[in-house]
């Protein structure tokens, strides 16, 4: 799995722009210039680790002449105390950087993580785990690529991916089936349909209407089991709402396909992560 710089380079640049301001008054007054050393990124809790290669991007821009030479790879499953990375190059950009630096893989390595528990949840299950499109604006690209990471699967990028037809959607069309009719005749038989329901009901009615993908929101494992048996494999499922990574093998027993957790990238903690110099 590769992350080009390209992607996230403007992202790196403006972090960095509202770090620094107009410059970093302690390094400047402590910190020679020419002095040059090396500094360790250390893991103070176990997790996966996601986002070396931002981490290098930052660097990087502070100074051309700063390396990052990773000591894991990008999803390993790292021990407390871990060295992740040596930082080597002039003491003052490796400074400048530290914050932004640890900042983006302090994050990223926590979403995958959490991604990384929630697939071991439901291991030995058909059910895939999912991210959605709550995440942190501007950071969407980075924190899908860290659900990756820690073994998950991406939903819809955008809202042009495909289309997914929700409860307001519903309230406007007055009902699944015709929701369906109209966008199926207005975008054609290419563009995949998922339809969120709330009910049994409403999900035989979805697979009666022909469409991709099954959004099961806020229903309770035995509510999602009845759903199951009503759809008889006319479309694919997805579990969605609420879920806890408590709730995972529950929801898995069902059958479901895809379990959407908007845990993965809304609230991740994150992981432990330091550097220190020499």
């Amino acid at each position: 799995m590769t992350l080009e710089p390209i992607l996230f380079e403007d992202l790196v640049d403006r972090a960095l722009r509202e770090d620094l301001g107009a410059g970093d008054l302690t390094t400047a007054a402590l910190v020679p210039p020419e002095l040059a050393g090396e500094a360790g990124l250390i893991c103070r809790s176990g997790g996966v680790v996601a986002g070396l290669p931002v981490a290098a991007c930052v660097f990087r821009r502070i100074d051309p002449r700063i390396e990052l030479v990773a000591l894991t790879a990008e999803g390993e499953l790292t021990r407390p105390g871990a060295r992740l990375a040596t930082v080597q190059g002039p003491v003052a950009g490796i400074l400048k950087g530290e914050r932004v630096a640890l900042n983006f893989l302090q994050r990223l390595s926590g979403i995958a993580t959490v991604t990384h528990q929630a697939v071991q949840a439901v291991a030995g299950h058909r059910a895939r785990i999912i991210d959605t499109r709550k995440t942190t604006p501007t950071l969407r690209l980075l924190e899908r690529y860290a659900v990756r990471v820690g073994g998950g699967l991406n939903h819809r990028f955008d809202l042009g991916s495909m289309v997914l037809i929700k409860d307001n959607h519903l309230r406007v069309a007055g009902s699944v089936a015709t929701a369906v009719r109209v966008v199926r005749s207005r975008l054609g038989p290419a563009v995949r349909v998922e339809v969120e329901v709330e009910s049994p009901d409403q999900a035989e009615e979805a697979a009666a209407a022909g469409v991709d993908l099954i959004m099961l929101d806020n229903m309770d494992p035995a509510a999602m089991a009845e759903a199951m048996r009503r759809i008889a494999g006319r479309a694919r499922v997805e579990a969605s709402g609420g879920i806890r990574l408590e709730d995972l093998p529950a929801i898995a027993a069902t059958g479901v396909d895809f379990i959407s957790l908007g845990l993965l990238t809304a609230r991740p903690p994150l992981l432990d992560i330091s550097l220190e110099v020499g």
